[in-house]
């Protein structure tokens, strides 16, 4: 399900993990942009939007945990999965990272057959929310334009005490209510229609 358009930023501080990845990733179509710092991976992130991001926890400056929880505050990348990479092999570490916010862990030395599943999985799983989200917001707005339609009822423009059912059989609008919206009538007379039949008022 992913596509050679899919679009991976690679934050790490050490020049051969970067080197590892950038060739794992491009030979096998996709696109790769790589900082070395957390604070550029920021706004590289809010600017290129890219599909997934693999984060290194140890970092000089904003480290790879702080990096992951401004990205989850941001609008604009919090929706974008992160995974964070790491010597440090303390269930703690990936307790911490889960919860600012990454969507998987792995761990250090660097396998690529393993990142590159890793990605496949969570991307196809973005792809599969984003377009759960699409169909969600189509049935929405299906849902919203038949209530408007079903407010629209042929009426007798000469009369207007009968209307024409999805049958195209005409009936009063009391029987049309009365079928159609569950309410009952008492059948009383208001006080024009009184004063016209009896010529006296109510």
């Amino acid at each position: 399900m992913n596509t050679p358009s899919d679009t991976i930023l690679v934050v790490d501080d050490t020049p051969a993990n970067l080197a590892i990845l950038f060739t794992g990733l491009r030979n096998v179509g996709y696109k790769v942009l790589i900082n070395e710092r957390g604070d550029i991976a920021l706004q590289t992130a809010a600017y290129a939007l890219p599909d997934l991001i693999i984060l290194d926890v140890m970092m000089p400056g904003i480290d790879g945990f702080e990096t992951c929880r401004r990205l989850k505050e941001d609008p604009r990348t919090r929706d974008i999965p992160v995974i964070l990479m790491t010597a440090l092999t303390d269930p703690i570490d990936e307790v911490t990272g889960l919860r600012a916010g990454a969507v998987d862990y792995i761990t250090k030395p660097i396998h690529v057959e393993v990142v590159l599943a890793r990605i496949s999985t969570h991307l196809t799983i973005r792809k599969l929310y984003r377009d759960l989200a699409r169909k969600h917001a189509a049935l929405e707005a299906a849902l919203a334009t038949i209530k408007t339609l079903s407010g629209i009822i042929p009426i007798c423009a000469w009369c207007g005490n009968k209307i024409r059912d999805e049958r195209g059989e005409w009936m009063s609008v009391a029987t049309y209510l009365e079928t159609h919206a569950e309410v009952t009538f008492s059948h009383t007379i208001c006080p024009d229609c009184y004063e016209r039949i009896t010529g006296e008022a109510p």
